[in-house]
């Protein structure tokens, strides 16, 4: 999909951290065909096909960061590497400390010694939110690691001038997610079995955004001229509980089993707010938003095909 919005792009190189991720994937396809050259980081040895160059590069590593940045030029980074489980256990502290902050720390590190125009941090609606002014206290390991890397972020470009923007992506769905964690992909793949899926209450309302809309703001964050230094919430603006999403799924899908609500206890703490799009309008202007039954359906497709195809046995 070609953007003219996205013209001041094409002909720069972008370095996209976690580039073969659920998000990375997507918006390394979307850059690749405006017309950036794209090199893309992940942790293994294996060469991703959504990138023009892949870098085998371990982020908790300064030394290795380093060494990338001496080796290559930049214009633009999007750095979406790092750890999703927002789970309660003290065993994930360190896992997301070095996923999450230390990663986001020596990357804008080394990008303040190598000047590039623009560096998108990929942040979260997990990222705590103080209420009239209260304090701000983060629920699980994974939100305080996002909300330090943000804080991070907005201090390297107020001190050091790094033109950091904050993209805080709310909850992404869609075609391609493979990770059975998450409700929908969980919620959709138990129904193709005729499973009953085992859920919390269902009661969270939560801001879902389908992915092609995340990559092409997360390129935008990265076109527009005049947003260093800005925070932009990247999601729809309107609120759906858990359990509509779970009972929309099984009526789109004619499926006989049901949800089962209660079976999970929720988590402590869970925060209920959507993005601001009227934020989001006037600093990347006017996008359609996927609507939540056209983005299902084509999700619902992409796990059906995908159940078709995989190999038996």
């Amino acid at each position: 999909m070609q953007l003219d919005s996205l013209k001041p792009l094409r002909g720069k190189t972008a370095l996209v951290t976690g580039a073969g991720g659920f998000i990375g994937a997507r918006l390394c396809g979307l850059l690749r065909e405006n017309g950036v050259r794209v090199l893309g980081t992940t942790r293994s040895e294996a060469q991703l096909d959504c990138v023009d160059e892949t870098i085998s590069l371990d982020l908790a590593q300064p030394a290795e960061v380093r060494a990338v940045f001496e080796r290559n030029r930049f214009d633009v980074i999007f750095h979406l590497a790092g750890a999703t489980s927002a789970a309660r256990s003290i065993e994930q502290v360190a896992p997301t400390f070095l996923a999450n902050l230390a990663s986001t720390v020596w990357l804008l590190e080394a990008a303040a010694k190598h000047q590039c125009e623009r560096i998108v941090l990929a942040g979260s609606q997990e990222d705590p939110q103080a209420a009239s002014g209260g304090r701000v206290v983060p629920s699980s390991p994974y939100s305080a690691s996002k909300h330090a890397a943000a804080a991070y972020g907005l201090m390297f470009h107020q001190t050091f001038s790094v033109p950091v923007v904050l993209a805080r992506i709310f909850m992404v769905y869609g075609p391609g997610q493979r990770d059975l964690r998450k409700l929908i992909p969980y919620v959709t793949t138990s129904l193709l079995r005729h499973e009953s899926p085992r859920l919390t209450s269902g009661r969270r309302a939560v801001d879902w955004v389908y992915v092609d809309d995340v990559a092409r703001d997360l390129a935008l964050a990265a076109a527009v001229p005049g947003l260093a230094g800005k925070t932009i919430d990247i999601g729809t603006g309107v609120l759906t509980p858990v359990r509509a999403v779970a009972r929309r799924l099984g009526e789109m899908m004619n499926s006989r089993v049901k949800p089962i609500f209660g079976e999970l206890a929720d988590r402590a703490d869970e925060q209920e707010f959507a993005a601001d799009t009227a934020s989001r309008h006037r600093l990347l202007g006017d996008a359609p938003v996927t609507p939540l039954d056209v983005g299902l359906r084509h999700t619902i497709e992409w796990y059906t095909q995908t159940a078709k195809t995989r190999p038996s046995g």
